[in-house]
């Protein structure tokens, strides 16, 4: 048996809160060309509420994507944590890259803007921007490498040896992790071992 199917082991997702593409996409239908989206304002009101939700479970390890919306949301969460849980940056479980939000900016711009967070063993280009630009002027990760990612961070996890894990991330990407869409700060526990994973709150 894996052991991520043990009680002892836990997996909590947490998508980031809203950012300014969810409020105007929401809004408008629109994609409105806004790279690597911040936090809106309601953003940052569901972080404060999920640090609170979140702030009895004795997480060992929190990993987060690079976009900013995702770092913020790490921040506010974890910041000052009473589990003093290590935090990494991972790229294997960035947002499926298809719309402006999920364009990245470059590992330097993110270690002066977000020094608490190490960003260092980041390529300096860490998003998918290979071939030729779409129409809208971004690129868009062909299905086939999104796939091989959300296959490769599964089994990343399977190999952590931390026992409580948070993951902060993304919608489409959980999704197709999990089985479940998340809405913004929402919280799933989750068994890789053991598909579908049926328990969410928040």
């Amino acid at each position: 048996m894996s052991r991520l199917s043990e009680p002892s082991t836990r997996i909590v997702c947490i998508r980031h809160g809203e950012s300014t593409f969810n409020a105007h996409h929401e809004a408008t239908g629109r994609d409105p060309g806004h790279i690597d989206a911040r936090l809106s304002e309601r953003g940052h009101d569901q972080v404060a509420a999920a640090r609170k939700r979140l702030s009895d479970i004795p997480f060992e390890l929190v990993v987060t994507s690079p976009l900013t919306r995702a770092l913020q949301t790490t921040a506010g969460i974890f910041s000052d944590h009473p589990a003093r849980p290590d935090v990494l940056v991972e790229v294997l479980h960035r947002e499926c890259q298809e719309s402006s939000c999920d364009i990245g900016r470059a590992a330097s711009v993110l270690a002066r803007e977000f020094p608490a967070f190490r960003v260092d063993h980041l390529p300096e280009t860490w998003w998918y921007a290979d071939g030729e630009a779409g129409p809208e002027g971004w690129h868009v990760e062909p299905r086939t490498l999104f796939d091989q990612r959300v296959s490769g961070f599964r089994d990343w996890l399977r190999a952590r040896p931390e026992r409580t894990i948070a993951v902060v991330g993304h919608c489409t990407f959980f999704y197709h992790l999990t089985g479940r869409w998340l809405a913004n700060c929402e919280s799933l526990d989750v068994d890789l071992a053991d598909e579908p994973l049926p328990r969410a709150y928040g």
